[in-house]
């Protein structure tokens, strides 16, 4: 159980700690560490469970004989209800406890599997698809506030599985499924049945762990969206949206469009090709952002817009010259920048905020990359069937292409702010990969893990309990943990 402090005075009776966590309770629970690794493990099938429907998109689109702006739709319905969820939902899990929002995403994500079971035409495919962004942007904040309150003291793991986890499931999503769908029984059938299990089973083991956060009122208050960019960061912020739809961009004609180009790069009808594609992209990118963590935000978005400019690059030729090789090549270049260019991007931002004002930084940078990682597939549908996927495709590489080199150029000619803030700066603080979901405030201040703050004076005074002893024995003292949901607020309870 997370360590904290009680209130003083009748504070006490407005934050009620979730069943399991009190100190008499008498409920068998699991350990911290399989609570753990459990919760770790849904959060990438959450995402493993997103990237399955990209291989069945073109089983579907025969099926069902509707056109690539359609396909697109599909994808990008799932996009925009997830940016919804986690604008209106991202903070609810502080008020309802961790456990009850996970459950609920759990249950949302096993009735986009049932839908995808039954489906006959279009239309629930959309509802699926739905269904599937309304779990993931309600399990994002709440499981990366959990995997935080259930690391070991001083660990960073949470935040490092939750990165790695996020996009590595986008990438063996795609991959197995494709496998799945090409060379078991049922290609459109088995693979929900499977996740369908892994998340009854999940509810079930989530059931089983005892509550690692607090319920309190004000629920209906944190449903109001949050949006902002500081002052100071906002040059930062200007430069780096370049690079954020440049990656996001690309990683939204993959997962939509990726197993059509595929096909049609190596001449194959094996599905196959069309998870490989995007298991490199991810893949690589996970490994790439993983294995540069160490390095500077400024380092790691120069080489991430290079790379993609590269990999980019090299696709063009690829898909001019319909060589499968190159297209494959110049997938995996892509990949190494997909994932550092937005580390180094999103570290370069977040360092200008000061921890008051992270939230609603994180839900601009989100907003912006969610929307790039649908409206521009979305497009590309839309030109698809009225151009071919070929002219597409080679439009669509270039304008990223150039978004990529307007982002390093920008880097190289402008210095950049001064982050107001070590903390996010880090070299051991690391976002989900890009294409998944906005980390929780608390993995943005590792070191801190939530505060107390203290209001011994004045309504407006507020100070830090851990640099003021003092005040911390003052009175109306108050427990002031940091929102789990990504865009939310950090607010205190009296």
């Amino acid at each position: 159980m997370p360590e904290h402090v009680k209130p003083a005075g009748g504070a006490a009776e407005d934050v009620r700690f979730g069943p399991g966590t009190g100190e008499h309770s008498e409920r068998r629970t699991l350990p911290k560490a399989a609570a753990f690794w459990i919760l770790a493990g849904l959060f990438l099938m959450l995402f493993f469970a997103s990237a399955a429907a990209s291989p069945l998109y073109p089983v579907y689109q025969v099926q069902f004989r509707f056109s690539a702006a359609t396909l697109t739709a599909v994808f990008a319905v799932y996009v925009l209800v997830l940016l919804v969820t986690l604008l209106f939902f991202g903070s609810v899990s502080d008020y309802l406890g961790r456990l009850p929002v996970i459950i609920a995403a759990l249950v949302f994500s096993a009735g986009g599997c049932a839908v995808f079971l039954a489906a006959h035409g279009v239309g629930a495919l959309y509802t699926a698809r739905s269904l599937q962004g309304i779990a993931t942007g309600l399990a994002s904040g709440p499981i990366g506030a959990a995997l935080i309150d259930l690391q070991p003291a001083g660990s960073q793991r949470a935040s490092l599985v939750s990165s790695t986890f996020s996009t590595m499931g986008l990438a063996l999503g795609a991959l197995i499924t494709s496998a799945l769908v090409q060379y078991a029984p049922a290609p459109t059938q088995l693979i929900w049945w499977m996740l369908l299990a892994v998340f009854a089973v999940g509810i079930v083991a989530v059931l089983a762990m005892a509550e690692p956060g607090a319920r309190r009122p004000g629920a209906l208050a944190s449903l109001v969206p949050r949006v902002a960019v500081p002052r100071q960061a906002r040059g930062t912020f200007a430069g780096a949206v370049p690079c954020f739809v440049a990656g996001w961009a690309l990683g939204g004609l993959y997962l939509s469009l990726g197993p059509s180009l595929a096909a049609q790069a190596t001449g194959s009808p094996n599905l196959l090709w069309g998870g490989l594609v995007i298991f490199l992209l991810c893949g690589i990118g996970a490994a790439a952002a993983f294995a540069l963590r160490g390095i500077s935000s400024w380092a790691a978005m120069l080489a991430g817009c290079l790379f993609l400019l590269a990999g980019v690059a090299v696709t063009f030729g690829a898909i001019a010259t319909t060589t499968a090789a190159a297209f494959l090549a110049g997938t995996a270049v892509a990949g190494v920048g997909f994932g550092p260019a937005f580390l180094g991007a999103f570290r370069r931002t977040t360092a200008l905020a000061t921890p008051g004002q992270r939230a609603r930084l994180l839900a601009a940078i989100f907003t912006v990359a969610y929307l790039a990682f649908s409206i521009p597939a979305l497009i590309a549908g839309v030109a698809t069937t009225k151009f071919g996927l070929r002219s597409t495709a080679l439009v669509y590489s270039a304008s990223l292409a150039a978004l990529a080199a307007a982002a390093a150029g920008i880097l190289v000619s402008r210095p950049g702010g001064k982050p107001t803030q070590p903390a996010p700066e880090s070299r051991a603080v690391m976002p989900p990969g890009p294409c998944t979901g906005p980390p929780c405030p608390q993995a943005m201040d590792p070191a801190g893990q939530g505060v107390l703050r203290a209001r011994p004076g004045a309504p407006n005074a507020i100070v830090d309990a851990a640099a003021d002893p003092v005040a911390r024995h003052a009175g109306r003292v108050v427990l002031d943990r940091t929102s789990s949901g990504p865009f939310g607020q950090k607010h205190t309870t009296r």
